[in-house]
């Protein structure tokens, strides 16, 4: 168990603390002197810290590298409103003495209730052969445990253990609802399309000990990777139709919406715009919750510069709490004016 979490770092501030960290980024930069300094950006299950360490780095710098967990004794503070650690002192760890789950974030939801969740929407689809075909990839053993574990994505969105299944549960719902004021819709070729539009991150994705693409994931990507899965479960299911299969190949390659976004083809027909889009806004909400969550102690409504979403974001709530703040100090004041 480690000693100091990154979410605690106010109680830490401006005292000393002893930790590990796992090392998501290392550069080696130089001072106004010449000088190296190691520039890190550090990891654990609860966010992450800048970390600078200024001196004596001489050996030290060839002794880990990105990926690794190492123990640091060094001071916390803040620096332009965000977190800072200064290290003194710090080593690598051996692998015996890492518990790698303190290091990866992962969902705060019950994955057992999120799976119990995905079964019942499952059971609510009234295509025998589609319901089949669901029930099949639920009841292989390992599908079902990579499922519950892997993450949507490296970082862009739901970018922690147990994020896939949170992401296709909050889909599950989304589109429930929104098929209510599009009856035309095929609810049974959406929900399809829900379950199986990421399931080939189990295999793309490698989150053992930090979030990157297996060599297989890097050259050929998630839906491959599913289409070869569908086929596999397909086989399954006798008699399954062709037609049927058609649609949900194309729902899988064109869920991304656009060519230059690594679709293969554009959603042509409703519900596969209808995934595109809820999936879309899925990950764009959860990708603003995140840098939300990420610059919780900063005291500007503004975030950083998102790169995912290629603009800084405004924190309604962080925004309106201070225009509340200064109605109500302003309210007061003229009151006590009103007294004089």
């Amino acid at each position: 168990m480690k000693d100091v979490y990154i979410r605690d770092a106010a109680q830490h501030e401006n005292k000393p603390i002893v930790s590990s960290f796992l090392v998501t980024s290392k550069q080696v930069k130089s001072k106004k002197s010449g000088e190296p300094y190691l520039d890190l950006m550090l990891a654990d299950r609860t966010g992450q810290i800048s970390a600078k360490m200024w001196d004596n780095i001489g050996d030290i710098e060839e002794s880990f590298g990105q990926d690794s967990v190492i123990k640091v004794k060094g001071v916390i503070n803040k620096y332009n409103q965000r977190w800072q650690l200064t290290i003194h002192k710090l080593r690598k760890m051996e692998e015996a003495e890492v518990d790698f789950s303190d290091f990866l974030p992962k969902t705060e939801k019950d994955v057992e209730v999120l799976w119990a969740t995905v079964g019942e929407f499952v059971a609510s689809i009234q295509d025998h052969d589609l319901r089949a075909l669901l029930k099949a990839f639920m009841a292989d053993p390992k599908i079902a445990t990579a499922y519950k574990c892997a993450p949507a994505a490296k970082t862009l969105h739901h970018a922690f253990i147990g994020g896939l299944l949170d992401h296709v549960v909050s889909l599950f719902h989304s589109c429930d609802l929104i098929l209510r004021n599009y009856p035309f819709v095929n609810r049974d070729l959406v929900l399809t399309g829900v379950f199986l539009h990421d399931i080939g991150k189990i295999h793309e994705l490698n989150y053992a000990r930090s979030f990157g693409y297996t060599t297989d994931g890097q050259l050929r990507g998630h839906m491959i990777i599913e289409l070869e899965m569908l086929h596999e479960k397909i086989r399954e299911v006798p008699g399954f139709p062709d037609q049927l299969k058609s649609l949900v190949e194309h729902l899988i390659i064109s869920h991304h919406g656009h060519y230059e976004f690594g679709s293969p083809k554009l959603p042509m027909f409703p519900e596969a715009l209808l995934l595109h889009y809820m999936d879309d806004l899925d990950s764009k909400l959860e990708s603003m919750r995140a840098n939300f969550d990420k610059e919780a102690e900063s005291d500007s409504p503004w975030t950083s510069y998102n790169p995912s979403l290629g603009r800084p974001l405004l924190n309604t709530q962080k925004f309106l709490k201070k225009l509340h703040g200064e109605t109500a100090v302003a309210a007061a004041a003229g009151k006590s004016e009103s007294e004089l």
